[in-house]
């Protein structure tokens, strides 16, 4: 059976980074993050570099077309018996449209997994990744404009997605290992 692409959707500090990061150790699969990506893009030091790292550390969403870009990219390039993991991959509608298409388009088999988490267990998770080294992007004022972005564009794109019957909404106020063990059944894995 060919190996799925997985995605893992949601809001920040939903748990999607190390859902993906428990995944990828489960099953040796890579693991590829927009946000790593994009961060690439930065580091060359470009203009658009200088303009990329401008709109992640006000906490705004990168225009979709960037984004976009760095998906496909990493899509196009992988092997028919490969895969990966795609960390926090389409947060507006266009986007989320533009992966929806080369998925049906590329006919590989897939699962875009969305853990919903209420917004006070976002603002309790991110505290505590900022307590354990902040981000850029970890600061209150910055979190409370990435939960705005959130619901103006991310939000459209889960019920585009649900609509099309291409997401499996997990329960994200868990505990991370009762989480991964709903992730690895749906994805029927067995043990390794």
């Amino acid at each position: 059976m060919e190996k799925p692409i997985v995605f893992f959707i949601g809001k920040p500090g939903s748990g999607k980074g190390t859902q993906a990061e428990m995944l990828g150790k489960l099953t040796g699969w890579p693991v590829f993050g927009t946000s790593s990506g994009l961060r690439e893009i930065v580091a060359t030091g470009t203009s658009a570099g200088h303009k990329l790292k401008e709109t992640m550390d006000s906490g705004a969403l990168t225009p979709y077309w960037i984004a976009s870009y760095v998906y496909l990219k990493t899509l196009f390039s992988l092997s028919d018996d490969s895969t990966i993991i795609f960390d926090g991959t389409s947060r507006t509608l266009a986007e989320t449209k533009i992966v929806a298409d080369s998925l049906k388009w590329i006919g590989r088999p897939f699962r875009i997994f969305h853990l919903t988490v209420p917004d006070e267990e976002v603002h309790g998770r991110i505290a505590l990744r900022r307590e354990k080294g902040a981000r850029a992007d970890d600061h209150p004022e910055t979190v409370a404009r990435r939960l705005e972005a959130y619901y103006a564009d991310t939000d459209s794109s889960i019920n585009y997605l649900r609509d099309e019957g291409m997401l499996t909404d997990i329960d994200g106020h868990r505990p991370i290992e009762v989480i991964a063990a709903d992730v690895k059944k749906i994805l029927n894995l067995n043990d390794n």
